[in-house]
């Protein structure tokens, strides 16, 4: 699940290990705020000598010879993954292969996954319009094997479906409601992915979809507003937003699509434990619809970027939320370039709606509930090791509402006036 907050600057510096052969630390710059922030004040010399003991035992030890950069990566590894389900090391394939999602352009099948704990992965959403859609991958859906290698001590499963365009490759993976596993066998692509789509319904009613929230996500959500109030001849009546299985992306591409539909007031905030990690970002003046009212389809799929609009939008009096509770992820990770080409994605931030509510682990509970196919563990609250939710409860699994009923139901509760009765501040 993607919601990421880029920076570059240097990795904070390598604990000097007593008796290990690693590599000397590359050099820091001390006068680098966030590197001066996070200077460890007391180094833990017990908990590093048992580390050394346990690092000298394999190394000596192990069936097979294990050489240090092996086990200095899986140590990082181990650093990050247990910190939580989004903190992870990135090697420099994949570390790439993040930032190309950002961009919207790549080469692979097209579908956002979240790696479990036994290194399967489960799949959040298929993106609009690629193989992996075409092939009808769906949301939900538990990917255990690719190519025939199953995925258990797999450590890049995500670089394994990127590939060359025309290459084909088999994914098994099993599915609620299926009694044996499924095999797709998909063709990569060098897929570019339009974030946002639209048409108009009828005369003065239109439907927005943003699928992923990528660097270009506002600009082309200001444009196609535009033509579709131009298209009518007239102002806008009313706007279907679809962020259903929308699995985030850019906080600054959710800040501006936001923007585009109010004239004032805070976004979303953002809180850490160190300042850079603290911001609020505020809309500007400048509705381009002009206040019409909006309905936002939302499912299980729906999170993080995407949340932060839908939790603005609401918020605000300024939309109304129809379908199921959303995915619930409400951190924020920083991608921390290293000297080597690989990064670590680390969670550095909590985000919170205008109304000063956490989405954490809890998600956004819609005003007006559609039903849709229940999809096992497609929530942030399901994966092992998650942030807790601010009143974080258990609840039913998620629903992903696919098809264009939804559609049709929020186009009526439109005309019929359901998004202005809720038209009101909350906060």
């Amino acid at each position: 699940m993607r919601h990421l907050v880029a920076l570059s600057f240097a990795l904070l510096p390598a604990l000097a290990l007593a008796q290990a052969q690693a590599p000397v630390a590359a050099p820091v710059d001390p006068t680098d705020p966030v590197v001066a922030q996070t200077q460890p004040a007391d180094v833990p010399l017990a908990e590093i000598r048992r580390y050394v003991s346990v690092y000298n035992a394999v190394k000596d030890a192990y069936v097979e010879p294990v050489d240090d950069q092996r086990l200095m990566k899986s140590a990082l590894r181990g650093l990050l993954s247990d910190l939580d389900p989004h903190s992870a090391y990135l090697e420099k394939e994949a570390a790439e292969a993040l930032l190309d999602d950002t961009r919207g352009e790549y080469v692979g099948i097209g579908v956002e996954t979240e790696r479990r704990p036994d290194d399967t992965l489960l799949v959040v959403a298929p993106i609009d319009g690629t193989p992996a859609h075409r092939a009808g991958l769906r949301a939900g859906d538990i990917i255990v094997a690719i190519d025939g290698e199953p995925l258990s001590g797999n450590t890049s499963p995500h670089h394994d479906l990127r590939g060359d365009a025309g290459e084909p490759v088999t994914i098994t993976l099993t599915r609620v409601g299926a009694v044996d596993p499924i095999d797709l066998t998909i063709v990569r692509e060098a897929i570019t992915v339009t974030s946002v789509s639209s048409r108009l319904l009828e005369p003065g009613y239109a439907y927005l979809r943003i699928s992923t929230f990528q660097t270009d996500t506002g600009p082309q959500m200001r444009r196609q507003l535009r033509k579709l109030a131009g298209d009518t001849g007239d102002a806008l009546r009313g706007l279907v937003l679809d962020l259903r299985s929308n699995p985030g992306g850019l906080l600054s591409a959710a800040v501006e699509a936001a923007d585009a539909l109010l004239d004032e007031g805070l976004i979303v905030r953002t809180q850490g434990r160190l300042p850079y990690s603290n911001a609020s970002f505020h809309a500007k003046p400048g509705d381009l619809i002009k206040g019409a009212p909006v309905i936002v389809l939302v499912d299980t799929g729906t999170a993080s970027a995407a949340e932060v609009l839908a939790g603005a939008l609401r918020d605000h009096g300024r939309a109304s939320v129809m379908g199921s509770r959303t995915y619930g992820k409400g951190s924020v990770q920083t991608v921390v370039p290293l000297d080597n080409g690989d990064s670590i994605k680390l969670t550095t931030a909590r985000y919170y709606t205008p109304s000063g509510s956490s989405i954490q682990a809890r998600g956004i509970r819609p005003d007006i509930v559609l039903r849709g196919e229940a999809a096992r563990g497609l929530r942030e609250q399901d994966l092992a090791g998650h942030l807790a939710g601010e009143g974080e409860s258990v609840a039913k699994a998620g629903e992903v509402i696919e098809g264009d009923i939804a559609i049709g139901r929020a186009l009526d509760a439109l005309k019929g006036g359901a998004a202005t009765a809720r038209a009101r501040r909350r906060f």
